[in-house]
């Protein structure tokens, strides 16, 4: 199964929920010295997708099931996200109305499998909540991607891999997703060194592979895939497709 690794578990104690009625719009870290080579990304995502194939993630029946599964997948295998995922749906409570409504502690029990499940319960509520006054999906649906992402990120324990992941995979939007292992994969190929910001990467990414949300989707899936699989802490890089064009291959 998937594994993803999210956001720190640290930001969870400030349980407010806020909404902004007005949203400042995002510094741009656009002008950055980091620039990918677009070919060689292409090149990259091609070897893997004939490699693993279509991913066809994100698992999830509705966008709010996926959103809530972006909160549950911090720190923890899919696996456990699932299982806690059919707690809620046969406790009748994969909605955000049955989620606020429900006490934290039960909640909190429901989401034991996926790890965390106390500081899961907090953030998953403080999610509800503001989905909720922000209108739910078909209003926010409406909203500008910069304008969706800033509001995401004011909710606590919403950092910025959970609203890209959301952004991507709950609302379509052409935001790449940045986690572990995609500083793990592009820092062992030579192409950043693995230490850089969230949003240069990103940008980076966005810049040199252009808006579009199918690529963004099947890339992260796929670097997840071979960077669970083949690109691990101790790599097999005997097995890996790209070890041609690895120089940090053992």
């Amino acid at each position: 199964m998937i594994q993803r690794p999210g956001d720190s578990a640290s930001n969870v104690f400030n349980t407010s929920c806020v909404i902004q009625p007005t949203v400042a719009p995002l510094r741009d870290f656009r002008v950055t010295t980091l620039q990918l080579p677009p070919r060689r990304l292409r090149s990259v995502f091609q070897h893997l997708l004939d490699s693993y194939g279509p991913q066809d993630w994100w698992p999830g029946e509705t966008p709010f099931e996926i959103m809530v599964g972006a909160v549950l997948t911090q720190n923890t295998a899919w696996i456990n996200v699932e299982r806690a995922i059919v707690n809620l749906l046969n406790h009748q409570a994969l909605s955000p109305a049955r989620i606020l409504a429900v006490k934290e502690t039960q909640l909190a029990e429901w989401l034991r499998p996926s790890g965390y499940f106390n500081i899961k319960a907090k953030r998953l509520r403080n999610f509800c909540r503001w989905y909720v006054e922000a209108g739910e999906y078909r209003r926010l649906t409406r909203w500008d991607t910069q304008r969706l992402r800033h509001a995401l990120l004011t909710v606590n324990g919403v950092g910025p891999e959970t609203a890209d992941d959301m952004l991507l995979y709950a609302f379509e939007r052409p935001v790449f997703v940045i986690d572990a292992y995609t500083r793990r994969l592009f820092a062992r190929l030579g192409l950043i060194g693995g230490d850089e910001g969230y949003e240069i990467l990103r940008h980076a990414f966005e810049h040199a592979l252009g808006p579009d949300v199918m690529l963004f989707n099947e890339y992260h899936a796929l670097i997840v895939a071979h960077a669970k699989d083949i690109c691990r802490v101790r790599p097999r890089c005997s097995e890996c497709v790209l070890r041609r064009q690895c120089p940090g291959k053992t």
